[in-house]
C-alpha cells in the first residue's frame, strides 16, 4: 500500500521545517575551519586484475583535518581530464570493496566513492573512524551529539562530503569544472547537503533521499533510522525542542533551498523508510533546475538500476561527457 500521501497531495505538500537564521553562518564557519587544513590527497593504486578500470585507494583530509578514505576508479584508455562523479553511501555502509561499484568508471567518469566515517560493517565495508567525543546515543549515528549542532555527527560527515568534492577537483585525472555528486538514501541526503553548500557542481542526483523534512519524518514513520530519534526522545524527555533545533541545520529541505546545481531526484511511493512527503519537502523548494522520477510501486529500493541509468543521462547531458 502507499505509505504516505496520495500523489495529488504530494504535489501540494510543503515542509514545515524552519530555516535557522544563522544556518549560512554556521556552515560557512564549519567549512572555513575545514579549509584551514590542506586537502592532502594521497593515492595508492590497488592491484585488482581489472583490464578496463584502474582503482586507487584514496585518503584526504576531511572534518578537522581528519583522514577520510575513498576509492577512485578511473577508466583505462579514455582521454583525460575526465568528468567526475563523487558518490556518497547509504546508512550503515562504507566505501565497500575495491572491485564493487564499477558502473561510473565503466561509463567513462572518474568515480570517487567516499567512505562514511564511523559507519561501514552494516552492509558494506568501511575504513574511516569517527573521531569525536561522543555522548550517550541510541545505537546508530542519527542521535550522536544531537543536542548541539556543533557536536552533531552529520556536521562532521557533511563536511567530509564537501571536502570530497575538493579532493576530486584536485586530481589531475579530473576536469575540475565537471564534477557531479550522487547518492541514495543517506547518500542522497548527503548529495543534497553538498548541493546546498557548493555552487560549483555540474549536477546532482539524490535517490530516495534520507535526512529530509525531520519534523514530518518522525511523525509518519516508525521505521529506522528515523525511529532512532523517537527512541532517543522516549528516554530523553523534555529535549524535543533542542533535538529539532539541531536537526534543522542538517535537513535536506534547508540545503535544497540554497542549491543551484541541476538536480535529479527519485521518490518511491511505498517507501516506509524515507516517506515520499519528506522527499517532496526538499524537492519543492530546490533552488536550481530539478526533475523527479516517481516509482509508484516501489519501496526504499526506488528505481534501482533505472535510477542509475537516469543519473547517467542527467550527468552526461550536464557535463558534455561522451
Amino acid at each position: 500500500m502507499l505509505t504516505d500521501l496520495a500523489p495529488e497531495d504530494l504535489a501540494t505538500y510543503r515542509s514545515a521545517q524552519v530555516n535557522p537564521p544563522d544556518f549560512d553562518a554556521f556552515w560557512a564557519e564549519t567549512l572555513a575551519e575545514a579549509a584551514e587544513h590542506d586537502i592532502d590527497v594521497r593515492l595508492s593504486e590497488v592491484e585488482t586484475g581489472l583490464a578496463t578500470i584502474k582503482v586507487y585507494d584514496v585518503t584526504f583530509k576531511g572534518f578537522a583535518g581528519q583522514d577520510v578514505r575513498a576509492w577512485l576508479r578511473v577508466p583505462v584508455g579514455i582521454a583525460q581530464p575526465l568528468p567526475a562523479v563523487v558518490q556518497y553511501v547509504g546508512y550503515g555502509g562504507g566505501r565497500g570493496h575495491a572491485l564493487e561499484n564499477l558502473f561510473w568508471a565503466s561509463a567513462g567518469f572518474a568515480h570517487l566513492q567516499m567512505d562514511t566515517r564511523g559507519q561501514g560493517s552494516g552492509w558494506s565495508l568501511g575504513a574511516t573512524p569517527d573521531i569525536a567525543e561522543i555522548p550517550p546515543q541510541v545505537p546508530g549515528v542519527l542521535t550522536r551529539g544531537v543536542l548541539d549542532p556543533a557536536t552533531y555527527y552529520y556536521r562532521r560527515l557533511f563536511t567530509d562530503a564537501v571536502r570530497a568534492v575538493d579532493a576530486a577537483r584536485a586530481l589531475d585525472v579530473v576536469d575540475a569544472g565537471r564534477v557531479s555528486v550522487v547518492g541514495g538514501s543517506q547518500g542522497g541526503g548527503m548529495a543534497l547537503a553538498v548541493s546546498g553548500l557548493r555552487h560549483d557542481l555540474a549536477a546532482s542526483a539524490a535517490f530516495v533521499p534520507f535526512l529530509c523534512d525531520f519534523p514530518r519524518a518522525v511523525r509518519v514513520t516508525d521505521s529506522y533510522p528515523y525511529r532512532e530519534i523517537i527512541d532517543y526522545l522516549k528516554v530523553h524527555r523534555g529535549e524535543q525542542e533542542q533535538v529539532h533545533h539541531t536537526l534543522a541545520y542538517f535537513d535536506g529541505v534547508n540545503f535544497a533551498r540554497r542549491a543551484t546545481a541541476p538536480a535529479l531526484f527519485s521518490v518511491a511511493l511505498r517507501d516506509p523508510i524515507c516517506p515520499a512527503s519528506t522527499v517532496y519537502g526538499a524537492y519543492h523548494v530546490y533552488g536550481g533546475p530539478r526533475e523527479i522520477k516517481v516509482w509508484e510501486y516501489n519501496a526504499h529500493e526506488g528505481g534501482g538500476i533505472l535510477d542509475d541509468a537516469a543519473a547517467l543521462h542527467h550527468f552526461r547531458t550536464r557535463t558534455g561527457a561522451a
